[in-house]
């Protein structure tokens, strides 16, 4: 007669218990199905709630200055060395650069083509910090022309309340042909400039020119040579990081929130999506646990049997085996059964959720595959250890 575990299954599993083994695959099943879920969902909203906004080179760029409240008002809020070091130091932080304000008056005038004039202030910032930067944005002292880099919120303003107070709206490539005059006074005198817009930008809200001419104003109008920042951009990988965002709060910064909206959403589903994971492997370590004590329990009701296959020749490697390998189908099932559900509700949610179908793949992420078979393994593993412990135990 052929050895087979079918010859000597009645001998093994008479007696079981019927309730321990079916709990333990349920508790399994809902483990893995969780621990799975929980792991996509975990890749989703990583995918989903990165910022859409350009980037460069791979970076965001957030703007923080000091908040402002009832007791430091009228003080001075503008950053330390210190400050900036510490910025500097902070491992998330690749890079900061200050923008530097003129200490200067400005008066700015269009002529005959927009008939009005307004005070404004002036910023400059590092060229790599800016994202539209054209070869035309420099200045050498002597030069007539200053080149300004416009704020596209600030065109989107100005076309918002132009026609109430009877100005033209202009387009973005319209501007770049006004001719803006610079009214530039201070305590040494006064010196006008041609102002000439040369490109857009979407990322900082401000008017900016070349920091050499920032730096030859404020010295030679002002007779200012210390450098009062007020504001900072900072450049990251990932402007919604929480623990960036934690880290500003807590040196009681402003910061811009369009650029971190999403960052303290993003970081309750985390936790939520993190404890659903966690509570997936506690399930999954009590089904085991829970398996291994049906596994004990058959194979104590089974020991004189077991003793008597082994006196009839069978060894107590092919026992174990035979024994460890009539799992593996269950096991297969039930990782298997869960991925199909994973992926069914990934499809769910995709389906019901207001998302951009392209952001997110069909196909579930390949690290939860890798999850699975990973699960697969250690299962197998587990309950192998298992038989082969109990069987030595009654040899």
């Amino acid at each position: 007669m052929e050895l087979s575990y079918k010859n000597i299954e009645p001998l093994i599993i008479s007696g079981k218990n019927i309730f321990s083994k079916w709990l333990g695959y349920f508790g399994l099943g809902i483990g893995v199905l969780l621990l799975l879920f929980s792991m996509q969902m975990f890749i989703n909203i990583q995918q989903l709630l990165k910022e859409k906004s350009p980037r460069k080179s791979g970076y965001d760029f957030i703007s923080i200055s000091k908040n402002i409240t009832n007791e430091n008002m009228g003080k001075d809020n503008s950053f330390t060395n210190e400050d900036l070091n510490k910025l500097k130091t902070y491992p998330a932080i690749e890079g900061l650069s200050p923008l530097i304000s003129n200490q200067f008056r400005v008066r700015a005038t269009a002529g005959d083509v927009i008939p009005f004039s307004t005070d404004l202030f002036l910023e400059s910032i590092d060229k790599d910090f800016i994202d539209t930067v054209p070869p035309s944005f420099t200045w050498q002292p002597g030069q007539s022309v200053v080149p300004i880099i416009f704020s596209s919120d600030f065109l989107e303003m100005y076309n918002v309340f132009a026609p109430a107070q009877g100005l033209p709206q202009l387009s973005a490539k319209t501007i770049s042909s006004i001719n803006i005059i610079l009214e530039c006074s201070g305590p040494n005198g006064t010196l006008n400039f041609k102002g000439n817009i040369v490109a857009l930008s979407d990322r900082i809200n401000s008017l900016l020119v070349p920091k050499t001419f920032m730096n030859w104003s404020n010295l030679h109008l002002s007779g200012d040579t210390a450098t009062r920042v007020s504001r900072v951009y900072i450049k990251t990988k990932d402007a919604n990081d929480p623990q960036l965002i934690s880290f500003l709060d807590q040196q009681n910064y402003h910061l811009n929130k369009d650029k971190v909206k999403f960052s303290r959403v993003k970081s309750i589903l985390q936790n939520i999506v993190s404890a659903l994971g966690i509570f997936g492997i506690l399930v999954i370590v009590m089904a085991l646990v829970l398996f291994s004590f049906y596994l004990q329990l058959m194979i104590a009701k089974s020991k004189d049997n077991l003793r008597l296959l082994l006196t009839l020749g069978y060894s107590p490697r092919w026992l174990t085996n035979s024994v460890a390998k009539t799992w593996l189908p269950v096991y297969l099932f039930i990782i298997i059964g869960a991925l199909i559900i994973t992926q069914l509700l990934h499809l769910l949610f995709l389906q019901f959720s207001f998302v951009d179908k392209e952001d997110l793949s069909f196909l579930l992420h390949w690290s939860v595959w890798l999850i699975a078979i990973l699960l697969l393994a250690l299962t197998v593993f587990i309950n192998s250890g298992l038989v082969k412990k109990e069987l030595n135990n009654i040899i």
